[in-house]
């Protein structure tokens, strides 16, 4: 890159000169005195090699050489002061791109909030959505290749991530409408102890399978995996063929498949927590807005319950 011969004062002295047509009056805009901006002039008019105005009774004209400068002094001042705007909008965190990892049972309760909420806050920021289950947000968050994640469950001990909680949900029996149990309103977990059951597998969210796989444990029985489904519309398309049944967050209602009957598990059972999750080391500004605007917004604001 080579050194710019004209200092950026100068050219806006020149400019405001140029507009006015008259020293007077520039010396006043610029609020100095005419002749520190005659000598501004002369130094910019030596540099360029030629005169730029011509001096006149009251007032100045430009030179040919002039009107051929004003033209590029203008886009160089309207580039710097355009930059310096974009850039403190980035450092801001008004606009830039903010890479969101979400589970997609999420995208059937907090996502369309959140993000509706954040893009009416900051709607100069782009947002890049994947679609992907806790495990690998995790390890998406940890190398930096999405800015924030949306999951289920997160880890008590994770020394590089940090968490915070969104909203919590009770948890259902998912059934076959063919299933003794589905013309109740709610289910005793303990009574599902000899169906198969249909999961997501471990790998792709530890903390989520544990919770539930724990909850029939703590029912008095160890769950029979018959099945397992890395997306919950999957998990209720074989609970629907009669594979088996789930148990799931409640928000999984909202997946309407007529063969399916979703049941409360009645009062107690523990509830599943949604965070979001972000690298602590992490400085995009944009990070810190998406987590003030979750702070700022009640758990009802932000989720579309089912």
């Amino acid at each position: 890159m080579e050194r710019p011969e004209l200092p950026l004062a100068q050219l806006y002295t020149f400019a405001v000169l140029a507009e006015e047509l008259h020293f007077g009056r520039a010396a006043a805009r610029l609020g100095i005195a005419q002749p520190p901006l005659s000598q501004q002039i002369r130094r910019l008019e030596d540099k360029v090699g030629h005169g730029l105005f011509r001096r006149e009774p009251g007032g100045v004209t430009l030179t040919p050489a002039g009107r051929e400068l004003l033209p590029a002094a203008r886009r160089a001042l309207t580039g710097l002061a355009d930059g310096l705007a974009a850039t403190r909008a980035v450092g801001d965190g008004r606009t830039g791109s903010l890479r969101i990892g979400f589970a997609a049972s999420l995208a059937l309760t907090v996502l369309p909030g959140l993000l509706r909420t954040f893009g009416h806050r900051f709607p100069g920021v782009r947002l890049d959505i994947h679609e992907m289950t806790t495990a690998p947000q995790l390890a998406a968050l940890r190398d930096k290749s999405i800015d924030i994640g949306l999951l289920r469950e997160p880890p008590a001990d994770d020394t590089e991530i940090g968490f915070a909680t969104v909203l919590d949900e009770p948890f259902v029996a998912v059934l076959p409408k063919t299933h003794p149990l589905a013309a109740q309103r709610t289910v005793r977990l303990d009574r599902l102890a000899h169906s198969p059951f249909v999961l997501l597998p471990r790998a792709a969210g530890p903390g989520l399978y544990d919770q539930i796989t724990g909850l029939c444990v703590a029912a008095g029985f160890t769950p029979r995996i018959a099945q397992h489904a890395v997306e919950w519309q999957t998990v209720c398309a074989l609970v629907e063929a009669g594979l088996g049944v789930s148990v799931a967050p409640a928000s999984i209602r909202r997946i309407r498949l007529q063969g399916v009957a979703f049941r409360g598990l009645g009062p107690g059972v523990a509830r599943t927590r949604v965070a979001v999750a972000w690298h602590k080391n992490e400085t995009n500004p944009l990070v810190d807005n998406l987590l003030a605007t979750v702070g700022r917004y009640p758990p009802d604001r932000l989720a579309d319950r089912p």
